[in-house]
């Protein structure tokens, strides 16, 4: 299955069980959400999470595109993006955790045609707050699926305070061995679903308070299942990378975990931009501003003459269709082009400022500050120059 038969088939699959699909949002999360981008398909559910009627319903399904500057620095492994999508469904008051896990498991192996063989899944096993899911377990030992209990593992939370529950992940084998050991054990289980039983609401104390509603919530991320289903080694090999992998070596060739590093971050540059972020030194435009800088570090350590400007017109236009984004392909270039002057720029000044005698042997705290307050040279690329 390539990418759209694989949503395709997840999301009839819930329609057909009484789920609404909602139009996913941009990557940018409502009024009065803390994180810097949507990084879940329940940011935008939140109010309805918490007691809101939705318009459409208690049941409901969607895809919705996510950015996680928590993995900026695992980009390059098999199952880590910056910038993916994740399915998501979602029950407001109505079904319970047990008929979630249920019907995620039929999808998976009747739907999807996963064996059974291949699924570990681990289960929350409670502590002196909360208790144990025993339903979860129950239901995972009736499908004769393993399953390893947990504590920190298994309790999703949305931050410090608000939403909050026990969750129950499932797991599929990527070894080329049978199944051995236990998801906490070997990293050749991978993740592929979580689904949330959200009860709680962490207070500002620390307290748990109920929900007006108790819901659940999955999520499953797209190119992660895409890649195991694709029998690939890594999300980077599966159907939404062919156009990355067939024209990027051959302009800029380097290593294998540079070139991941570069589809990663110009397709996440690309998706931000789409969404209508700009470049800036706080905030999402920072963000952004370090992705497109790590390109350029990377293009320019292995040639100096290397531009954004060479890159293919088709991949911006492939990244802003499959992401639905209505942004002209050539203002994408554009942007890119300006930010890459800007560094460029800024290296040139960088180099002259730490050739000064003062910044010749160990810097401290002072000298970054100094560095950073005066010439807008921040800590990471102070490191890098002094590597060159």
């Amino acid at each position: 299955m390539n990418t759209e038969q694989i949503v395709r088939t997840i999301v009839e699959y819930f329609e057909e069980r009484g789920h609404r699909r909602i139009t996913g949002s941009t990557l940018l999360p409502p009024p009065g959400d803390p994180v810097l981008f949507t990084t879940s398909g329940m940011h935008p559910l939140i109010p309805y999470l918490e007691g809101r009627p939705h318009p459409l319903g208690r049941r409901l399904v969607n895809l919705q595109r996510c950015l996680r500057t928590t993995d900026l620095e695992e980009v390059g492994d098999a199952n880590h993006l910056t910038v993916f999508e994740m399915l998501g469904t979602w029950s407001l008051g109505d079904y319970d955790g047990s008929m979630s896990l249920d019907w995620g498991y039929r999808l998976l192996t009747e739907g999807l045609g996963i064996d059974p063989g291949l699924l570990h899944a681990t289960v929350y096993g409670g502590d002196d707050r909360v208790g144990p899911d025993t339903a979860s377990l129950r239901l995972w030992q009736d499908r004769g699926v393993p399953v390893e209990l947990t504590v920190e593992d298994n309790w999703w939370s949305n931050g410090p305070v608000g939403p909050c529950g026990p969750d129950s992940e499932i797991f599929l084998w990527s070894g080329e061995t049978p199944p051995e050991s236990t998801p906490t054990r070997d990293d050749r289980w991978v993740e592929v679903w979580n689904h949330v039983m959200m009860r709680h609401r962490r207070l500002e104390d620390g307290s748990l308070v109920p929900l007006p509603q108790r819901n659940v919530d999955t999520g499953l991320g797209l190119e992660r299942l895409a890649s195991l289903l694709q029998g690939t080694s890594s999300v980077f090999e599966c159907d939404v990378f062919d156009p990355w992998r067939r024209l990027v070596p051959t302009l800029w060739p380097t290593d294998e975990p540079s070139r991941r590093l570069l589809y990663d971050h110009l397709r996440s540059a690309v998706v931000v931009l789409g969404d209508e972020v700009r470049p800036a030194n706080t905030g999402r435009g920072y963000v952004l501003r370090r992705l497109v800088r790590r390109v350029l570090t990377v293009l320019w350590r292995d040639d100096p003459s290397r531009s954004l400007g060479d890159l293919p017109d088709e991949l911006i236009s492939h990244t802003l269709d499959h992401f639905r984004q209505e942004v002209e392909s050539g203002d994408v270039r554009r942007l890119l082009l300006q930010e890459e002057r800007r560094f460029s720029q800024l290296l040139e000044r960088g180099r002259k400022v730490l050739a000064r005698p003062r910044f010749q042997g160990p810097l401290g705290d002072e000298d970054f500050h100094y560095l950073h307050d005066t010439h807008g040279l921040p800590r990471d690329l102070v490191m890098s120059l002094r590597q060159e």
